[in-house]
């Protein structure tokens, strides 16, 4: 979440376990984990994982002073969807450096999310030998009460509230899917990611922000979003 869309909410439950004594981490890249020095110490050492409704974000680019962020997608576009099948492959392929065998990840989402579907959480975690072991309704979940946001400055004015839908998805819609670790000891294939669609592709999109566009700015916006792309899927993400 941007920090300038960061609500007070957070910040408060973030005093919390800090309160508790627990160790909190800001910025995590959940695709890159095993990269990240903080977690050195922790192969093989975690027992549990949650991550509740995990979606990969609004691309962000630099379309001008104080306007970063790009609109008008709807997470099931072709143009963006590819990079929330990417987020449940790398989260699962970095966990097999982190969860011990035996240990558990739930992943709470939407039977009927299009962003994250519920097909790829299921498949990025066969791939990575994380077996499927049950599937829980979320409000019969002990933790419940977990308190959705939106992640950008809708939180400022609105939060979906207790028992409401987020969106256009129904709470009595929402899962959790649990999965144990079971690693065979073989060596797996390098990770497959999907690859974004080409310059040539975003700027055959007359949908979404390039609506109404004239050629001069929808060609500026595709070559950005392109670039934004080619560094989410470049450099070293383990396996």
């Amino acid at each position: 979440m941007s920090p300038s869309f960061k609500s007070s909410r957070i910040d408060d439950t973030i005093k919390l376990l800090d309160d508790h004594l627990a160790d909190v981490y800001h910025e995590v890249d959940c695709t890159r984990i095993a990269l990240d020095p903080r977690f050195k110490k922790m192969d093989g050492s975690i027992g549990a994982v949650y991550y509740n409704f995990p979606h990969a974000g609004a691309a962000w680019v630099d379309l001008q002073p104080g306007q970063g962020h790009v609109t008008g997608f709807y997470d099931s576009h072709p143009i963006v969807n590819w990079r929330h099948e990417n987020l449940m492959r790398l989260f699962f392929r970095n966990l097999r450096y982190f969860v011990k065998p035996g240990g558990l990840v739930k992943i709470a989402s939407n039977m009927g999310a299009v962003g994250v579907r519920y097909s790829y959480i299921l498949g990025s975690a066969e791939q990575n030998e994380f077996q499927h072991v049950e599937t829980l309704p979320f409000l019969e979940w002990s933790l419940h009460r977990y308190g959705r946001a939106y992640g950008d400055r809708r939180d400022k004015k609105k939060r979906p509230g207790d028992g409401q839908g987020y969106n256009a998805q129904k709470a009595e819609s929402d899962m959790v899917y649990t999965f144990e670790y079971r690693p065979s000891g073989r060596e797996l294939p390098i990770q497959e990611i999907k690859f974004p669609p080409t310059f040539q592709t975003i700027m055959g999109c007359n949908d979404g922000p390039f609506k109404n566009l004239d050629p001069v700015s929808a060609k500026a916006l595709a070559r950005q979003l392109h670039e934004r792309f080619i560094k989410e899927v470049s450099g070293i993400h383990v396996g």
